[in-house]
């Protein structure tokens, strides 16, 4: 634990890249099989369920501490992170042991199904026992709240040196669902046959947000163009007569998307397709909000599965007849998939899998006259692919772009401020914002991003001037500053007063030309709904 401790102060202490891998490596290099799994698994968004509730926390640090609720509540609202407001109200200890990071979470997730009491006796132990950042990050594996400053790039670079394999071969191999108590990171990574687990998805291509005038890009021909999809990116693989249905998240979704069931009797086996997965009725993508009433389904009925039917746009073939063809070019991939979507389609009627149609065009003027119907096709935007690109990992600059649409926008009049969490623990970053509907100003939507460090202290500033009420950590205050806020799609919502639910809203810019008069309207908001 002390050695874990020490390498998550080393990356909060520093922003270099390779600093980072270099504090990773290190780690690896002094670390057991076993604190090596779970650090990469930590690392990789693959943490335990957390076994402790934060209500009993609380409880047991004021007991502990001994100091009234009131007081550690307060606390918590001036730092923002209730891990570090209990590091610093326990008393400092005399006792100390090192223990191991993966005894500790052993021991966390065997206190699932104990009374509470044996879940205090374990937890107030360990706060006797340790101090520091050791005690800090202790905390923050019990609330669940564990964050380390790397991307799993970082995690993935500083794996392959340690180990000297290539980069693409770790992200493949610790991509998926392994568990980090039976697992060791070295017998991980040196697996040979992707088959020693047939359910692994591949590690994701992502393109980056286009950043260059597209008529820079050279000649239209080398690209391929493709409407960019709002649903979710998944992987379809089938393998050993079984299907399986990866989220880029690495959630395994393949019990919610019923309607793919049958592609394991239907797909050849060794066949990985990546797309988007998304609402689709009578050859229409439906909106995202539709897509929204089967996440979070763990029992799909059948009115879901008629209002709600789903499909798989297929934009890449990754895996055929267990050969991995990523390095092939995309036109060939490309080639390949069209072959076996047609094949299959002769063979099985109705089969939940579309070819991502590409977009014809013949000069960059076209491009962008197709990039501007993209909202009336329920898509987000184009996407832009190098014919000749192979299929990489993670985010790369260069050979797939993502050109969106720009967002909605409407003008909105801060009402309530909330403080922020971590570093803004200090400042009231979380904003609610209202419209008018009449002479009433109605909250529809909050943001935090988009304001810049000085008008983030600005707005902190004029908060605490003009604040009319407290409601615990949230201030109302005079309604009379107008922000400019974005947002990618609005829905229809019974749950909200304003009615709608806004999709990705951030702050754009703080309209400090506008009074908040002139912030717009619930009727501006509902005319959007129709023009989606």
């Amino acid at each position: 634990m002390k050695a874990f401790s020490e390498l998550f102060t080393r990356i909060d202490q520093t922003t270099s890249t390779n600093e980072k891998i270099d504090a990773l490596v290190h780690y690896f290099s002094i670390a057991d099989d076993k604190d090596i799994a779970w650090c990469v698994a930590l690392l990789t968004h693959k943490r335990p369920k957390r076994t402790v509730r934060s209500g009993e926390l609380r409880d047991w640090s004021v007991e502990m501490s001994n100091i009234p609720q009131w007081l550690l509540e307060e606390s918590y609202h001036i730092v923002g992170d209730l891990a570090e407001t209990i590091t610093l109200l326990l008393p400092k200890n005399s006792l100390h042991n090192d223990y191991r990071l993966h005894s500790i979470i052993d021991a966390l997730i065997d206190l699932d199904g104990k009374d509470e009491a044996e879940r205090k006796a374990y937890i107030l132990n360990m706060w006797r026992q340790l101090n520091g950042t050791e005690l800090f990050v202790f905390n923050k594996l019990i609330t669940g709240g564990f964050r380390m400053g790397v991307s799993d790039k970082i995690v993935i670079k500083a794996l392959a040196k340690f180990y000297d394999i290539h980069e693409n071969i770790v992200a493949h191999r610790i991509i998926g669902k392994w568990d980090a108590r039976h697992t060791s990171v070295k017998e991980l990574l040196a697996q040979t046959d992707v088959n020693d687990d047939i359910s692994r998805p591949y590690p994701f291509y992502l393109a980056y947000a286009l950043d260059t005038p597209v008529d820079e890009l050279g000649a239209v021909s080398n690209w391929q163009i493709e409407r960019k999809y709002d649903g979710i990116r998944g992987q379809l693989i089938v393998r050993d007569n079984q299907l399986f249905v990866w989220s880029r998240g690495e959630d395994l979704m393949t019990d919610k998307f019923i309607e793919f069931h049958p592609l394991a009797d239907v797909l050849p086996n060794g066949t990985v397709i990546d797309g988007e997965i998304l609402p689709m009725k009578n050859g229409e993508v439906l909106p995202f909000h539709v897509m929204q009433t089967r996440i979070g389904r763990k029992n799909v009925t059948k009115k879901a599965l008629q209002e709600a039917p789903l499909m798989m746009i297929c934009y890449d073939l990754l895996e055929e007849n267990g050969e991995d063809i990523r390095e092939q070019p995309m036109q060939v991939r490309r080639k390949r998939l069209e072959t076996l979507l047609e094949e299959t389609g002769k063979l099985h009627n109705h089969l939940p899998l579309v070819l991502s149609p590409i977009v014809e065009c013949h000069s960059w003027v076209q491009v962008a006259d197709e990039r501007l119907r993209s909202r009336e096709l329920n898509c987000e935007g184009l996407m832009l692919k190098l014919k000749s690109s192979t299929y990489k990992t993670g985010r790369r600059r260069g050979e797939w772009w993502k050109w969106k649409v720009d967002p909605y926008s409407v003008d909105g009049v801060l009402i309530y401020a909330q403080r922020g969490h971590g570093r803004r623990a200090n400042l009231y970053t979380d904003f609610t914002f209202a419209v008018w509907d009449g002479e009433e100003l109605v909250p529809f939507t909050k943001a935090y991003s988009g304001l810049t460090d000085k008008e983030l202290l600005q707005v902190d500033a004029w908060i605490k001037k003009n604040t009319l009420d407290k409601f615990g950590p949230v201030r109302s205050v005079i309604p009379e500053l107008v922000f400019e806020l974005g947002f990618e799609g609005i829905n229809p919502s019974p749950r909200h007063k304003s009615g709608v639910a806004l999709r990705f809203p951030r702050i754009l810019r703080w309209r400090q030309d506008k009074t908040a008069k002139e912030a717009n309207t619930k009727d501006d908001l509902l005319e959007l709904l129709n023009v989606q």
